[in-house]
């Protein structure tokens, strides 16, 4: 079973990574862009049938090493 993790920082957490891709998006002439949030994808497969066994497997990878709960959000869409 396919899935994809995304995870992103929580609202209010400073993002100096997405400043700093701001910040090169404008040196390139593209201004047009503000707000810049960076994050994490993970594509994977889980050796699951049960789509809800698969997305607790997957939570759990969340919660122990994937994100760091504390200042990041995750989200998982199982395909």
């Amino acid at each position: 079973m396919k899935a994809r993790i995304v995870v992103t920082l929580k609202t209010g957490v400073l993002d100096p990574q997405g400043k700093a891709i701001e910040a090169a998006l404008k040196s390139f002439g593209i201004d047009e862009v503000s707000g810049v949030r960076q994050g994490k994808v993970f594509d994977l497969e889980v050796a699951s049938e049960n789509r809800e066994q698969a997305e607790a497997t997957l939570k759990a990878a969340c919660d122990k090493l994937l994100a760091n709960t504390v200042v990041e959000n995750y989200t998982v869409e199982i395909a």
